[in-house]
């Protein structure tokens, strides 16, 4: 059954565990290009920020990552995120705006109960 259009994800019809807007992808790979290395984006969770869990993300190596890291390729871009991050933030997608207020990236996660002022940090039920 041809549907045309686009071939079908590799991913066997899941959504990868974290996505990118075009807008995020864009000024990942303006800033990954400045730095002129082969380097993935490592995103992950740790204890702290204003609602109990707050986001790290850090451009990395690729030959740094671990080998119990999840790697989420990306149009091209490597995501990189360990084991015990992604169950927080499995079905996440990351946004960037430009805007003045409010601008920078930001984070949409499913799991998230509760979320900051400055959408930085996050509660979730587990």
């Amino acid at each position: 059954m041809n549907m045309g259009g686009k071939a079908p994800p590799s991913t066997g019809g899941l959504a990868p565990a974290i996505s990118l807007t075009d807008n995020a992808l864009k000024h990942l790979n303006k800033m990954r290009s400045d730095r002129n290395e082969d380097l993935c984006l490592r995103i992950g969770v740790k204890q702290g920020g204003c609602s109990g869990m707050s986001y790290t993300m850090e451009f990395e190596k690729r030959e740094n990552a671990r080998p119990d890291d999840s790697v989420i390729e990306y149009n091209g871009f490597v995501i990189v995120c360990d084991p015990k991050s992604l169950l927080f933030v499995f079905g996440m997608q990351l946004d960037y705006s430009d805007a003045l207020i409010g601008g920078g990236f930001s984070f949409k996660n499913p799991n998230a109960t509760q979320t900051c002022g400055c959408g930085k940090s996050f509660a979730a039920e587990m």
